[in-house]
């Protein structure tokens, strides 16, 4: 019988111990998720990140802007928002309307406070293994692996897709554990033969019930952090109820990235706050 990773279960463990972390800090932390424009799931996404800050004693700092504005007057913006005294976190809610520059938004963030990770340079200072906060989503990843203490070492580990948010920094993360990741992508030939052996799947593709139990072995372990939407619910990348029996370990959507990807996020929050208090950090 498959075992399903509790994302949920986890990722409130970790929210409780950063709440007590950031409940000795000599200042309150606080948080800054950007939202550009109206889109209601992604101002779902923002309360969400908003409620789940106060809950752990971070102040939510918010910053709503109209769709209409544009890239220089956003910029400006952003920058004063980096000069907000105890600013431990800037994030840009993504999608941003298209008329503007998202590369040159994503870079007006303080490399200090980028705790998404998506400018340029704390980006770079990642895959230099240069870094006190990664990728969320790849982090949280890697803890899921990490909560069913396995050892990783000799075993034949497969990531799906090649994304900016999963399948890059997720392959980063384990090859600086000295680990071989196999990236596959739709040019890779022998894809099927890959899957069949892999003892560990990642998979971030975003195509729903990709992943069957006949592409696995069996006693496989899989993380899916993919994301679509199908019949107005979100789904995984996996085929929860096909790899059933044929899977040893399995994280679900929803229920298992998600919520550690919030988790990841203000353990990021944290680690600049402890940076600013000069408080040892542990990676």
């Amino acid at each position: 019988m498959t075992t399903i990773i509790n994302g949920r279960k986890i990722s409130k463990e970790i929210l409780d111990e950063i709440k007590k972390e950031v409940a000795l800090l000599p200042f309150q932390p606080v948080f800054c998720d950007i939202l550009v424009g109206d889109d209601p799931v992604s101002l779902q996404y923002v309360n969400m990140k908003k409620n789940k800050a106060e809950e752990i004693g971070i102040h939510f700092h918010k910053a709503f802007f109209p769709a209409s504005i544009d890239t220089e007057d956003l910029i400006k913006e952003i920058k004063m928002i980096n000069k907000i005294p105890n600013m431990c976190g800037i994030i840009i809610q993504l999608p941003l309307p298209e008329n503007l520059n998202q590369e040159e938004i994503l870079n007006a963030v303080d490399p200090s406070l980028d705790v998404d990770c998506l400018g340029s340079f704390a980006s770079e200072q990642f895959y230099k293994g240069d870094f006190i906060f990664g990728f969320p989503t790849a982090l949280a990843c890697i803890a899921l692996l990490d909560s069913i203490n396995l050892n990783m070492k000799n075993k034949k580990i497969v990531i799906l897709g090649r994304g900016r948010l999963v399948g890059k920094p997720v392959a980063a993360l384990l090859k600086f554990r000295n680990l071989t990741p196999q990236i596959i992508s739709s040019q890779t030939e022998n894809r099927e033969e890959l899957l069949k052996e892999a003892d560990i799947i990642i998979s971030g593709m975003g195509k729903g019930k990709y992943l069957k139990g006949n592409m696995i072995k069996k006693g496989a372990i899989i993380i899916d952090a993919g994301t679509s939407e199908s019949n107005a619910s979100i789904v995984g990348d996996v085929d929860l109820e096909s790899v059933n029996t044929v899977a040893d370990f399995i994280s679900p959507v929803p229920g298992g990235v998600g919520p550690m990807t919030i988790a990841m996020l203000f353990s990021n929050v944290l680690k600049v706050a402890k940076s600013k208090n000069l408080i040892p950090i542990i990676k």
